[in-house]
């Protein structure tokens, strides 16, 4: 035997059934209505009703039985209807539930439609773009949906734009910082080559230096005499700074002296009395200070000195200088074919009888405005005398700036100048306890430079 479909499923079917009915029957009433142009009226109920009457009617007499007129033949059919009534009672029992919940669905669809005419009957009042609601919702989920399509369409865009200018940047980024880093390296590169190239040219001047040196103590070896501390005849013509000596002069000119540094860093005094000159000649150069200060300045200078060892060392710092003897030299060039003449530490060495005769060269020698510039220990700084002058044994005697300023005068030398160099001050710093006045007359500059023009 077939199961029975169960309750539920026979209540929702009957339901369905209904509110379809219902349905077809309010589109056949108001088809102007089927495209929400217009509401439709209120529904008339009162069919409904009736019909829910006569059928909870009918569910109430199930069961009962039908009255007769009273009679002993009728209580015995009544006791046999009531008899069957309870034996087929199981079998109705279901039935009788269903018919009830059926009614209650009526009774709630009842109630949800008169709601419904309620709010119907409500919305007659409402402007009319409240009655046109359905045609409204519409064209407002098509706008809807073409607006979100559109900003989709925008939205995907910019996220394309946002991610290409974010990969250019991320690209820009990166080449600059492979320039960056590049550039790094590039600069740490030159430095490490400048440092390199620096090291190398300092290890080849001390490799040359330390060739140098050991050249010329060969040379002074070789150039002493055979009987120990005699020293051979010197030139009338040579300064007696020039007599060979037993030992390295060089190396003591810069124990005593200074580096060349430091030399060069005193005669910058020089330079503006020097500046825009043309032809300059530098008598006893050395090492050469003095001239590489011009070269720096862009003066034209040449040097002279009877070291050949100080020559060959200046010239292979690429300057001007030559071996030569300054009167000699002094006498063979053209008058007034020089607008410059600078001697440093010279003059001490002089014979006291032939420094009236350079400056009498010197004089000639120099152009209208030309300058002569001599520099020299200053006798009177007591602790020159005490000390410095007499440690180098080639000075013959120290020259007072007076007797040089005659000199100078007696040549045509005029605008003289006498400047202090070295205050002693410097190298001896007990001097500070003195009174001013008393330091600088008894111990003021260690030199003094005296400085003249050609008048005529």
């Amino acid at each position: 035997m077939a199961p029975e479909p169960s309750d539920d499923i026979l209540k929702t079917e009957e339901l369905a059934e209904l509110l379809r009915e219902i349905r077809e029957r309010v589109r056949a009433r108001h088809p102007e209505a089927v495209n929400g142009a217009v509401l439709p009226p209120v529904a008339n109920l009162m069919p409904l009703v009736r019909a829910r009457d006569a059928a909870e009617g009918k569910v109430a007499a199930i069961g009962s039985v039908n009255p007769r007129p009273a009679g002993p033949l009728n209580a015995l059919i009544q006791i046999f209807k009531r008899s069957i009534a309870r034996a087929l009672g199981w079998f109705v029992r279901d039935q009788i539930v269903f018919n009830r919940e059926v009614m209650a669905c009526v009774e709630s669809t009842l109630d949800a439609l008169t709601e419904m005419n309620r709010l119907l009957a409500a919305m007659d009042g409402l402007p009319a773009d409240f009655k046109d609601m359905r045609a409204h919702v519409a064209i407002w989920r098509t706008e809807w949906e073409r607006k979100v399509a559109f900003n989709e369409m925008q939205f995907l865009r910019c996220v394309a734009e946002l991610q290409g200018a974010f990969q250019q940047r991320v690209t820009l980024m990166e080449n600059n910082f492979r320039e960056l880093v590049k550039t790094q390296l590039d600069r740490a590169n030159i430095e490490i080559q400048k440092r390199l190239w620096a090291d190398l040219e300092r290890v080849r001047a001390e490799y040359e230096t330390l060739i140098h040196t050991e050249l010329r103590l060969i040379r002074q070896r070789a150039a002493v005499p055979a009987q120990p501390g005699i020293l051979p005849p010197q030139p009338a013509s040579v300064p007696s700074a020039e007599v060979a000596l037993p030992f390295d002069y060089s190396r003591f000119a810069e124990r005593f002296r200074g580096s060349e540094d430091y030399v060069k860093g005193g005669q910058k005094f020089y330079l503006p009395y020097f500046a825009g000159r043309k032809e300059v000649l530098d008598i006893g150069c050395g090492r050469g200070e003095f001239l590489d200060l011009m070269r720096q300045a862009g003066v034209a200078a040449r040097g002279i000195d009877l070291s050949a060892e100080s020559v060959d060392f200046c010239r292979k710092k690429g300057l001007n200088t030559e071996v030569a003897d300054l009167f000699s030299y002094l006498d063979a060039l053209n008058d007034a074919s020089l607008d410059g003449i600078f001697s440093a530490q010279v003059v001490e060495h002089l014979p006291t009888n032939r420094l009236p005769e350079m400056i009498r060269l010197a004089a000639q020698k120099l152009a209208r405005g030309g300058v002569l510039a001599i520099e020299t220990p200053n006798p009177q700084c007591l602790a020159i005398l005490a000390t410095h002058f007499y440690l180098d044994p080639t000075h013959v005697r120290p020259i007072p700036h007076a007797l040089l300023s005659f000199y100078m005068e007696e040549n045509g030398i005029g605008h003289i100048e006498v400047h202090p160099l070295s205050p002693a001050v410097e190298s001896m710093p007990a001097l500070v306890s003195l009174p001013d006045d008393f330091r600088d007359a008894f111990f003021g500059g260690l030199d003094y430079a005296i400085i003249g023009r050609k008048l005529v």
